[in-house]
């Protein structure tokens, strides 16, 4: 197995370059970058020199080893940009913030993404979020369209961004009682999994009663992702319960301020 691809991508965002750039050095088309990373295809061998070359890697370690953010700031190459007037960033922060680079997906570009979800080009080009997680390099902001994951001012509201890691397809570890999001060939479905079926089925279902039950086949699903978090720019006022408790609990503190009085 080579490592090639994965090591270019990761060269590309330690130096910052975009797939047609990186093509350009190389006097490549853009398509091919894209197809390297992706596993597509591979560089004939005078590429990888030049690529080895022009990086100080050898070409061993680009064929067999899958480079870290870490071990590619160890590269004089990778450092010779830090001035004394700028220092570096410390490897490991840049390391955590790359981590945390989330590509968004708003509603309005939804269809382009179904189209263009396996295009890494498309992907790097999504506006970029920056959340404060430890959930990993694969991850996917997506906005919410519609009521259906909401219930009595809770869940899941319109526009909400909701943050997932992804899930693999060949082994789709689903846990019921979560929420999935399911990039199909026409929409994106977020929806609780209620049960497993036999023959790659899925229950869902949606928060919001008013929505029924439906089963879902694996084989619709282009990606699936797991909900994490979410990011809503809705305030819920407390409820007429919660607004009570909280009266009850002023009370009783300041009963207890008396008696210790």
């Amino acid at each position: 197995m080579s490592y090639v691809g994965k090591n270019i991508r990761k060269i590309r965002t330690v130096k910052k370059l975009s797939q047609a750039a990186f093509a350009e050095l190389f006097g490549l088309a853009r398509p091919s970058v894209g197809a390297y990373e992706e596993g597509r295809s591979e560089p004939k061998m005078e590429t990888l020199i030049q690529i080895a070359h022009h990086f100080g890697l050898s070409v061993d370690l680009l064929l067999t080893k899958e480079l870290t953010v870490n071990e590619l700031y160890h590269f004089d190459i990778f450092r010779q940009e830090a001035t004394p007037e700028a220092p570096a960033t410390p490897v490991a922060a840049t390391a955590d913030r790359l981590a945390r680079l989330t590509p968004f997906v708003p509603a309005d570009r939804l269809l382009e993404y179904i189209v263009q979800h396996h295009n890494t080009a498309f992907i790097d080009a999504l506006p970029p979020l920056t959340f404060p997680h430890q959930l990993g390099p694969a991850t996917r902001a997506f906005e919410i369209v519609g009521a259906e994951m909401q219930h009595q001012q809770q869940g899941l509201r319109h526009q909400d961004v909701v943050l997932c890691c992804r899930v693999d397809k060949a082994t789709a570890t689903l846990r019921p009682g979560r929420i999935y999001a399911f990039v199909t060939q026409n929409s994106l479905l977020v929806r609780r999994l209620s049960e497993r079926l036999p023959a790659n089925v899925l229950r869902l279902r949606a928060d919001n009663p008013d929505y029924g039950a439906q089963e879902f086949s694996l084989d619709q699903a282009l990606e699936i992702w797991e909900v994490k978090a979410v990011f809503t720019t809705h305030l819920r006022p407390p409820s007429r319960i919660e607004d009570r408790v909280t009266r009850l609990e002023r009370q009783v503190e300041e009963l207890l301020a008396r008696l210790d009085g």
